[in-house]
Formats: structure tokens, C-alpha cells, sequence
């Protein structure tokens, strides 16, 4: 009796699964598409694959801009891009070749709650504080300057618009931030620290 006999016994019988019968000769070519959609993209995108992050690129934005600013004194004019926090902002800063480089710049001397709170009362000061900063951004002309690094990428500058001359001083001044110049930073669920 030949092993290719429908009555041979060690013959394999698809009967007991239609799945079986119907796909077994499907996944093979399931396998071999699914090759060949990842040589495709990795062709299709080359050496920049996979895709870099956005928050990569404007790292990189920002320390081209720490490159190219000069003197501490000079102002840089900004776009708001969008406020982030009480003490940080995206900005599009304009280069003197043309082109337009985003970075994220933080306020100098300032700390405010974050938005990734701890507790409630963190989250409504952070809420206040990030509208407090979207308001006087608001206010247009918005300049930075006295421009320094920061550890997480950031831009730390003292920044200015039309009528504030100092937007920490003024977030300070408001309650929505304390003094910070670096080092251990305190929770804001404390008792202790009042915020209004």
C-alpha cells in the first residue's frame, strides 16, 4: 500500500479541521509576503529608519541654537509653538540663515508644578500655573535671551514679550512658580508650600 493512498494509515487526514484544508496552503505565502513587506520598508526608508523623534530633533534644534547664539545680551525674537508647563514653552526660533529651528525653552530661575502631578492639588496648580504662562506668552513680542543649556535638552533662557519684561519674575510675583537655580527639587503635595 502506497503512502500517497487516501486509505494508507499514515497518511495526515485534513478532515477533522477545515481550517486545515483550507489553509495549509495559504501559510507559507503569509510568510513569505510578510518578508517581503519588511525588506520593502526597509529599503523605502533607508538609513533613516526607524523614523527619529521629534523630541530628538529639537534636542538637536536646541543645541544648534546654543551654537549660534552670540552675546547674553542679545534677544532672540520666538514663536509660541505651544505652552507645555508654568516654566517651559515650545518655541520656533528663526535662524540668521533662514531657517526655522523648534526647541523647547525653559524659564529661568523658576520652577512650576508639573502636569504629570503626584495629587490633585499638584494637577490644579499645574493647570493654573501653565495658563498663567499661556497669558503672558499671549501678550506677543516674545524674545529670549541669556541663553543657557539644560540637562533634559531644554533651552534655559530669561524670556521676554511686549509688555513683561521678566516672565519668571511675573510667574513668581503671580504664586504660580518658586526659585529655582538648580539641584533638589520639592513636591508640591506638601502642606508646606502654600500656593496661593
Amino acid at each position: 500500500m502506497s503512502r500517497f493512498d487516501p486509505g494508507h494509515p499514515y497518511r495526515p487526514s485534513y478532515s477533522g479541521s477545515p481550517f486545515g484544508r483550507r489553509f495549509a496552503g495559504v501559510l507559507p505565502w503569509m510568510f513569505v509576503i510578510g518578508v517581503a513587506v519588511v525588506v520593502v520598508l526597509t529599503f523605502r526608508h533607508g538609513k533613516n529608519w526607524p523614523v527619529p523623534h521629534p523630541a530628538d530633533e529639537r534636542a538637536q534644534d536646541a543645541e544648534i541654537i546654543l551654537q549660534h547664539s552670540g552675546n547674553p545680551d542679545d534677544r532672540l525674537q520666538v514663536d509660541v509653538v505651544r505652552t507645555i508647563d508654568g516654566d517651559t514653552f515650545l518655541a520656533r526660533v528663526r535662524q540668521r540663515d533662514g531657517r526655522d529651528l523648534v526647541a523647547r525653552i525653559r524659564l529661568r530661575g523658576i520652577e512650576a508644578p508639573e502636569m504629570k502631578a503626584s495629587c490633585q492639588d499638584e494637577l490644579n496648580k499645574a493647570e493654573a500655573a501653565t495658563d498663567a504662562l499661556r497669558n503672558l506668552l499671549g501678550q506677543g513680542g516674545v524674545t529670549i535671551y541669556n541663553l543657557g543649556s539644560e540637562k533634559y535638552g531644554r533651552v534655559l533662557a530669561d524670556v521676554g514679550t511686549r509688555r513683561t519684561a521678566n516672565v519668571s519674575a511675573a510667574m513668581l510675583a503671580g504664586g504660580y512658580a518658586r526659585s529655582y537655580n538648580g539641584g533638589h527639587r520639592d513636591g508640591w503635595c506638601t502642606r508646606g508650600w502654600r500656593f496661593w
